[in-house]
């Protein structure tokens, strides 16, 4: 193959370099246009512009009661009749029939304390007045023998026909056995009397329920030694622990400086730790007249209005003092907002929801106002938390900041 062969199959450079200036030029068209999308994608999120700082709450099952509740106060539930039951004698615990949770009757026996020696003391003096009747039966009997021959020799010393010697005897023996029979009576009512003591003294080691109650705590089991001084380390005073639980009631701690907004009578709501979702209807029971001088508060009590079976002793509850009776309306709880945090948009009223570090300008439906709480028949749900504040700088997406308390 000639040179001129060869120079005609040379790839020349210069046919090249058009082609590749232009991808490249389409290559930066390309970038660009790719970060003018992201910018603008950027710039849609928020990411761009700076958070704007917002306040933010919860969205909330409120009760209406809430919204004319002049104080809250905490405190227990504590029973207004409460009995450490114990024995008024010393002895060994043989028979407990009750358990926590028995609910007793008045004067139903609880427990039962060894009672060998007082049934003995018993029986002993019952004996006693079984001698003591005998005793006066046989002075009677004396006493009308003695009467008839002291009324026959009245009778014959009138007359003059027996000495007068012979009817001293007679009135003398009568005079004895009258003597007799009245002693002997005494004697028979402190034989009784005896009696009487001794079966009270063996009833002391019956335990008896004081009023109708509930077993609140078992202090005692058989074979303890149960004394009502509790001298010794191992005796017990108390063998139950009773409640009447139809005189349960809240004790609160109301501070000095807000007690004149308690008075007798007033409507309260009681809500407990262990039932978090229910109101209790209450009123005030007593303003107790003494003041804590460490705590710089008083004693109210605030009663029940209805008993519920699921409320027990020391549990922890929380009252609230109202300034009027709830309604017939106003007993269930509603989803609620500040009435702030609802804007109108178009025409509409609409919320910000708080999404991680961004909001979401979503519609919601408004129900009735409570002073400034509105609640929402639609919306987001409860536990949702919205922006109460810049609303006017805010629009859906809008990224903001919440200020730490």
């Amino acid at each position: 193959m000639s040179d001129i062969e060869l120079e005609k199959l040379r790839i020349e450079k210069t046919v090249q370099r058009p082609r590749t200036r232009k991808r490249k030029r389409l290559v930066w068209v390309f970038l660009i246009a790719a970060l003018a999308v992201a910018v603008a994608w950027l710039y849609r999120q928020g990411l761009l512009t700076p958070a704007v700082e917002v306040q933010a709450v919860v969205v909330q099952n409120v009760y209406p009661s809430q919204t004319f509740t002049l104080l809250n106060a905490s405190g227990y539930v504590v029973a207004d009749r409460k009995s450490a039951v114990a024995s008024k004698v010393t002895g060994r615990l043989v028979f407990l029939g009750v358990e926590e949770g028995s609910r007793v009757r008045e004067g139903q026996v609880i427990a039962r304390l060894e009672d060998r020696d007082a049934a003995a003391a018993r029986d002993r003096s019952a004996e006693n007045v079984t001698v003591a009747r005998h005793n006066l039966e046989q002075s009677q009997a004396e006493l009308t023998n003695a009467t008839l021959d002291f009324e026959r020799k009245k009778q014959l010393v009138e007359k003059g026909t027996i000495a007068r010697s012979a009817f001293d005897t007679a009135e003398a023996r009568y005079r004895s056995a009258k003597a007799s029979v009245q002693a002997l009576t005494a004697g028979l009512r402190a034989a009784q009397a005896a009696l009487q003591e001794a079966a009270v003294l063996l009833d002391y080691t019956r335990i008896r329920a004081p009023f109708d109650a509930v077993v609140l705590t078992k202090n005692a089991d058989i074979g303890d030694i149960v004394t009502p001084l509790a001298a010794t380390a191992d005796a017990k005073a108390a063998v139950v622990t009773v409640a009447d639980m139809a005189s349960l009631l809240a004790e609160v701690d109301v501070s000095e400086s807000n007690i004149s907004l308690v008075k007798v009578g007033q409507p309260c709501e009681i809500r407990l730790d262990a039932f978090p979702d229910t109101r209790f209807p209450a009123r005030v029971h007593m303003i107790l007249p003494t003041a804590d001088r460490s705590k710089a508060s008083i004693t109210v009590k605030v009663a029940f209005v209805e008993r519920d079976p699921s409320v027990l002793p020391e549990m922890s509850a929380k009252v609230a003092f109202l300034a009027r009776e709830p309604g017939r309306d106003e007993g269930a709880p509603f989803r609620a907002v500040p009435a702030a945090a609802v804007i109108q948009r178009n025409g509409k009223p609409r919320i910000f929801l708080i999404q991680q570090d961004q909001v979401r300008e979503i519609p919601v439906e408004p129900g009735r106002r409570f002073a400034d709480l509105l609640e929402l028949r639609e919306g987001p749900p409860v536990g949702s938390r919205i922006a109460t504040s810049s609303l006017e700088k805010l629009r859906d997406g809008t990224r903001v900041s919440i200020p730490k308390p």
